[in-house]
């Protein structure tokens, strides 16, 4: 085919894009060439086309019309079919201008095997610019293949461009130890060359942190401190790898020097407090805190952190004004209205505790935690009708919603001592869902406060003919058989099925030995409580395996058992019964 003149090359051309012009007019679907004056770890690098830059190359006839109908086809929104003609047009023409808009296409499709080859190509093209390399550099590092990611960022600097190193940290942290020990060494290699890189420096020190090589690490971050001077992102380092190596102290103390001399360094400063925070120095925290607020009174994070800061420390006359600050410019408003009503109830302002819990909105962190608690209270304060009302109107017709808030309210009131409402609540919501099993669980906590077994039972085992998967009812069922009848071989065959659908739930673990012990079987017994009490050392747990401990006559283990959990449950009933019935034999 015969090549065209220059002027009617320049013509078509000029005629491809008028007509996507033209055709842009009456969609809405168009290509907006990106932003490529920077590059960064976030982003793919995209390439603008700027046609006052463009230099074609020598196109036949055949391939001017594939641009037109590349063209026409992203005019369509068929994106696909404009790169991947795009893309054979590049390889077959390697024209700069043609690679740049394949590249454009490649990257609204997202399609990282077109722009490995087009940068591969670009870079053939032009061997002396840096920008393909840095594009191939991100998608080597998006496909994980660090190695050649690394070849291409050397690549740049060889060229005298700049790149930052430290772009592959983000992204190794899930490499196993070996194959980062090997990124490790390829990593060395470039530092030996190009020892002036102060972000390839870093990166080897993030990487050696993140293979738990520390003192390698630290050693590395010295040197840099000693030949680059400090900066805020190396101190920080620094005091992350001495946290890391359990020197808290000395972390301290780096992030301290470093705001010396880099006092209005944001992220030293909240690390520093958050490090503070994390070793008990709550006091220092707030100072931390404060300093940032005065250098930024719309600093709304640092003024939360300080309230809650405020919080732990009891002073709430100066946590009240922050919070409620911040729920004046909507910031962090539902965690703020859910402290205030935690700060009223400690202060034992019931009513303006209830006030801010229910402003807490549906769907965040507190929200049901605020409900529960606002209904606690109203039921304190003898306003049952009132806080049945709340929830019903919190519920808004929702099934599900409307049995979690029956469930909750329901417990509260039996906590409360309103049994009869707590009945009257639970049988009025089965009658409307007579299968539900929250429910009937519900009614089984009501029947097990008012030592109804029959009911108990009766709930449990329709239960689990619905659900026979239902691990909850069926350990429920087995230790209540196991503890107050003698009915110990079904109460073991329940705890067995319990326990082969949740083998590792130490509840249900303590339960089977409780029945093993009933049983007579001692050491399976503490064989199983042991392996309970490592997991949940409950008071409960304990008092058990202080009895089978006795029983086998280990009775000094079995009475220091007993003392421990004394220690950090002295208003347990069940350890000082359990005490008083064997010692007095």
């Amino acid at each position: 085919m015969r090549a065209l003149t220059f002027q009617n090359k320049f013509l078509l051309v000029c005629h491809a894009y008028l007509l996507t012009a033209i055709l842009s007019c009456t969609t809405n679907t168009e290509i907006q060439p990106p932003n490529t004056n920077e590059v960064e770890v976030s982003s793919r690098e995209t390439i603008s086309q700027d046609e006052d830059e463009i230099s074609y190359g020598s196109f036949t006839e055949q391939q001017l019309y594939q641009t037109i109908v590349s063209e026409l086809s992203a005019q369509r929104g068929d994106f696909d079919d404009a790169g991947d003609n795009y893309l054979d047009l590049a390889i077959e023409t390697k024209d700069l201008a043609v690679i740049q808009r394949a590249i454009q296409f490649a990257s609204v499709n997202d399609d990282v095997n077109a722009l490995m080859q087009l940068g591969l190509l670009w870079s053939e093209v032009e061997p002396m610019n840096t920008r393909p390399h840095l594009m191939l550099s991100f998608q080597f590092l998006e496909n994980g293949n660090y190695p050649q990611a690394l070849s291409h960022m050397a690549s740049v600097l060889d060229l005298g461009g700049e790149f930052d190193f430290t772009a592959l940290t983000t992204r190794t942290g899930a490499l196993e130890t070996i194959e980062r020990a090997q990124l490790i060494s390829e990593v060395r290699q470039l530092v030996n060359e190009f020892q002036s890189e102060e972000s390839l420096r870093i990166t080897l020190v993030q990487l050696l942190a993140q293979n738990r090589e520390l003192e390698k690490a630290q050693s590395e971050v010295r040197l840099i401190l000693e030949e680059f001077g400090p900066s805020p992102r190396v101190i920080l380092l620094y005091g992350q790898i001495l946290q890391n190596m359990d020197d808290q102290d000395g972390a301290i103390r780096t992030l301290k020097s470093g705001l010396r001399e880099f006092e209005q360094d944001r992220s030293l400063r909240l690390n520093l407090a958050r490090l503070l925070i994390q070793n008990d120095q709550l006091k220092d925290a707030y100072d931390q805190f404060e300093f940032a607020i005065d250098g930024d009174p719309e600093d709304w994070e640092s003024l939360y952190s300080m309230s809650l800061l405020d919080m732990e420390l009891e002073r709430y006359d100066r946590a009240i004004p922050i919070l409620e600050k911040l729920i004046s410019v909507d910031q962090r408003f539902d965690e703020s209205q859910y402290y205030l009503g935690l700060i009223y109830e400690r202060i034992t302002q019931f009513g303006k505790s209830i006030e801010h819990y229910r402003m807490v909105r549906v769907g965040t962190t507190n929200y049901l935690a605020a409900q529960q608690q606002a209904t606690r209270h109203s039921i304190s304060l003898g306003e049952l009708n009132e806080a049945h009302s709340w929830l019903i109107k919190q519920s808004n017709g929702q099934p599900r919603l409307e049995i979690l808030f029956t469930t909750v309210e329901s417990n509260l009131l039996i906590q409360a001592g309103y049994n009869q409402e707590a009945k009257s609540l639970l049988d009025s919501a089965l009658n409307r869902f007579p299968n539900e099993a929250e429910l009937l669980f519900a009614r089984v906590l009501w029947f097990d406060s008012q030592g109804d077994r029959e009911g108990s039972e009766r709930d449990l085992r329709q239960i689990i003919r619905m659900q026979p998967e239902d691990a909850r009812a069926l350990n429920h069922l087995g230790y209540m058989l196991a503890d107050q009848t003698n009915r110990f071989e079904e109460a073991l065959d329940l705890i067995e099925r319990a326990i082969s659908i949740v083998p590792d739930d130490p509840a249900i673990i303590d339960s089977l030995a409780w029945a093993q012990y009933k049983l007579g079987r001692y050491e399976e017994a503490l064989v199983n409580l042991r392996r309970a009490f490592a997991v949940f050392p409950d008071h409960e747990v304990a008092s058990h395996l202080g009895e089978v401990l006795w029983k086998l006559g280990e009775h000094k283990e079995a009475t220091q058992v007993w003392e421990d959990a004394l220690e950090k449950r002295p208003d347990s009933q069940l350890i000082k019964e359990v005490i008083e019935r064997f010692t007095a034999e």
